[in-house]
């Protein structure tokens, strides 16, 4: 399944949290803006220096942070992207939901095709199921698993 991971799904899936993505297994193409990279590896700093992980607990996750996303296709941040994520959008978003839901758009937009949209990010799952996009790991009945 080819499918855009946000962060949220990064980096449950690198600190070994609950509620990972179940289908993550069946995504054979991942692809995500290069934003990704920033979102979690300041997060996992975050965490660090707040005392959320040990030394040991940053290195292993690091560790964990580099192998996936050496898996996940990239997409640069393009003035193109920048302009459809300051364009209104169906639902409220943040700026960094708002590039993530305008990197996979612009790319539908290129390359068509069927593609799937992983987050657990429930304004962002709903946004992009409001434009059509195959929502996964987001219970949009019970939102708070």
């Amino acid at each position: 399944m080819n499918c855009y991971v946000d962060s949220s799904v990064v980096l449950r899936k690198v600190l070994n949290q609950d509620n990972a993505l179940r289908e993550w297994s069946l995504v054979t193409k991942p692809f995500s803006s290069r934003l990704i990279r920033l979102e979690c590896f300041r997060s996992l700093d975050r965490l660090r220096l707040m005392g959320g992980l040990t030394e040991d607990q940053a290195i292993v996750s690091l560790s964990r942070l580099h192998e996936t996303l050496s898996q996940i296709g990239s997409i640069p941040l393009t003035e193109a992207v920048l302009k459809r994520g300051e364009e209104p959008f169906a639902t409220p978003l943040g700026s960094l939901d708002s590039i993530h839901l305008a990197t996979v758009i612009f790319w539908r937009e290129l390359h068509g095709g069927d593609l799937s949209f992983a987050t657990h990010d429930i304004e962002l799952g709903r946004a992009a199921r409001a434009h059509g996009f195959q929502v996964i790991g987001v219970d949009f009945k019970n939102p708070f698993r």
